[in-house]
């Protein structure tokens, strides 16, 4: 039973989408667990058949129980299911459950290491925790205590900046702050050590010791046993090792390795740091490229004997220059979550222009009213929700072996922030009325500019509406903000002549495009949900009826 939050104790299994003797690819959903925050899909980190489920649909269990056996079809297992130590022996084989364990070989040889060795008893060790469903490393934005002062459960220890927002941690336990192993504005992955919480006086180092670093860790690997690699350890060494066109074995960390990915750098051209010459951390945060990869001269260049005879060419002279700023937690995951979303979803897009003359004398008439203010994108959110419910094909997710139709319209609004895009969501939009709408999206908009919104507002979408025509913008189309099956782009209102009733008037238009997973929706789909969204907007009484 994988560990799915930071608080989480114990998980019940919603759903399994696989049975025993089904194929299992790496990827593969295997089941849905209901954690102590929400429901989440678990995937499969192994390939082979599974065997064995060890928790049955609406059972719980503490994390680390044994949730499935994956192995080889016909494998025995009894020997696993029967002993003292099944949970054990499991994790030995294919485990499903300790994802971290059976990924990391950092991580198992920290626990072997623990073994030795005990925590001393009032010290806690603090991990940088998991703070969202979809967080993976986390940035420390301030430190509000410092090293030497008394810390009592509940007080706040630092504000931690997630993909998604900065938020604030609190204390779980009382005593003195020992030590600090994430310093402001540095970055480090979940379940890093964050800080140290004990009695004054404890000896540190030992407790850090005890706890296991990256050197040791590294020796327990010991790249010297990449010679003697049996067929079981395969996996874990392909983690920490890289191969170099030359043949030549490069040993990496797996946060090394991933830094480097991220920052585009040839691990061949990184001096190692660590035993045996392993590339860590530190050494990609100090990498500095080569000066052998200056720009060549081309060979266009007239030669100096040829310079010599044609008259001087006065150059622009000045100083080249260029910063490099370090992304936000945010920047990055939206980098990734998008690029998921383009490469996997196969978009399409339709578009079509809306009369807003009627929506804009509407607009008026609601606004003339005490204490009511509406925009023209709460009429755009309200229509979008009052559509979806005539189209439910569009209010739906894919699932790979199932397609997810929501019986709830959650609208998410993208919102513009400092350093990316956020998007709040508006939950059961279609109950509320075009004045609840507008209240919900401006303190929602409002919060997340200062970043105070919370994971759970920001989950649970199943369809987002994304507005830049405050810019200008006429026209432009989105990336689809998974698991949703479609986002609608709004562009700007214009007025421009229109024919109408066989006459050029002047009227005001505005351009909707519809981005669509094509795996879901089919084109007719979409575009009688647009022609549905154009009737509402076109009539926006309809939508008060």
């Amino acid at each position: 039973m994988p560990r799915l939050s930071d608080t989480m104790e114990e998980g019940t299994v919603a759903k399994w989408l696989k049975k025993v003797g089904d194929k299992i690819e790496e990827g593969d959903i295997l089941a849905e667990i209901e954690t102590d925050k929400a429901t989440m899909e678990f995937e499969s980190f192994h390939e082979g058949t599974l065997l064995h489920i060890g928790i049955a649909e609406g059972d719980g269990a503490p994390v680390d129980s044994l949730l499935a056996i994956i192995g080889e079809e016909g494998e025995d297992i009894s020997g696993l299911l029967t002993s003292p130590s099944a949970d054990s022996d499991a994790t030995k084989h294919k485990s499903a459950a300790p994802v971290e364990e059976s990924k990391n070989p950092e991580t198992v040889a920290a626990k072997e290491t623990n073994t030795s060795s005990e925590i001393p008893e009032g010290v806690e060790i603090i991990k940088m925790p998991r703070l969202s469903d979809t967080m993976e490393e986390g940035t420390v934005a301030t430190w509000l205590k410092k090293v030497g002062d008394d810390v009592e459960e509940g007080d706040i220890l630092a504000e931690i900046e997630t993909d998604k927002a900065t938020m604030e941690f609190e204390s779980f336990y009382s005593g003195t702050l020992l030590y600090i192993g994430i310093k402001e504005g540095e970055s480090a992955p979940v379940d890093e050590v964050l800080a140290i919480i004990g009695p004054q006086g404890t000896d540190v180092d030992a407790v850090l010791n005890t706890k296991t670093s990256d050197a040791p860790a590294a020796k327990t690997e010991v790249p010297a046993a990449a010679d003697k690699t049996a067929p079981d350890t395969a996996q874990k060494e392909s983690i920490s090792t890289t191969v170099t066109t030359d043949g030549q074995r490069v040993f990496v960390s797996p946060l090394a390795k991933k830094m480097a990915q991220d920052k585009g750098i040839d691990l061949n051209t990184v001096q190692g740091s660590g035993d045996h010459g392993r590339i860590v951390k530190r050494d990609i945060e100090n990498y500095q490229p080569s000066q052998a990869a200056a720009p060549k001269v081309s060979a266009d260049v007239p030669s100096s004997a040829a310079m010599k005879t044609q008259a001087p060419i006065i150059l622009p002279v000045g100083e080249e220059g260029s910063e490099e700023v370090k992304n936000s937690q945010m920047r990055k995951v939206i980098a990734k979550r998008l690029s998921e979303s383009k490469f996997s979803a196969p978009h399409y897009y339709l578009t079509i222009e809306v009369d807003m003359t009627n929506a804009a004398r509407s607009r008026v008439h609601i606004n003339n009213l005490p204490d009511i203010k509406v925009s023209y994108n709460d009429l755009v959110v309200k229509a979008c929700a009052m559509a979806l419910k005539k189209h439910p094909q569009v209010n739906t997710s894919w699932n790979g072996d199932t397609t997810r139709y929501n019986k709830h319209i959650h609208v998410g609004v993208a919102v513009a922030v400092e350093d990316g895009l956020v998007v709040p969501v508006l939950k059961f939009a279609d109950q509320l009325s075009l004045t609840q709408i507008g209240t919900a999206v401006k303190d929602l908009a409002g919060r997340a500019r200062i970043k105070k919104l919370t994971p759970a507002e920001m989950e649970g979408s199943t369809f987002t509406v994304s507005n830049l025509g405050m810019f200008g913008i006429l026209e432009f189309t989105s990336i689809i903000n998974q698991p949703n099956s479609a986002i609608l782009s709004v562009g700007a209102i214009v007025e421009k002549p229109v024919v109408k009733d066989g006459e050029i008037v002047v009227g005001s238009t505005m351009k909707l495009t519809l981005a669509c997973d094509h795996r879901t929706v089919d084109g007719a789909t979409g575009a009688q949900f647009l022609q549905t969204l154009r009737a509402f907007l076109e009539n926006p009484v309809t939508m008060l009826a």
